[in-house]
């Protein structure tokens, strides 16, 4: 039977691996980094907190907090500044070419 903890774990691993696949499927840096954005940020919070559950009340749960609200703010910013970058660097999004 599935517990809480053990669901929210494969919950995160499922989004991890959809940002796997974004990432080699996407063509461009600016499709790949949104394929990333949420993803990875949503995968993360959903690991670590069944991790959380999964320990029980410890110490080790406000380590994993603290690390859980720097990846909330940290990811989106990092994916801002990535893009910020590529475009000042002359990186052009992709375009589909007409048939």
């Amino acid at each position: 039977m599935l517990t809480v903890d053990t669901l929210l774990i494969f919950i995160g691993l499922f989004f991890l691996t959809v940002a796997a696949i974004g990432v080699i499927r996407l063509p461009d840096v600016f499709s790949r980094s949104h394929a990333l954005g949420i993803t990875d940020t949503l995968g993360n919070f959903f690991v670590l907190t069944g991790v959380a559950f999964y320990q029980g009340l410890t110490l080790a749960d406000v380590k994993i907090f603290l690390i859980l609200l720097a990846l909330w703010h940290l990811n989106p910013v990092i994916s801002h500044a990535t893009l910020r970058a590529a475009l000042r660097n002359g990186v052009r999004p992709w375009i589909k070419e007409k048939k």
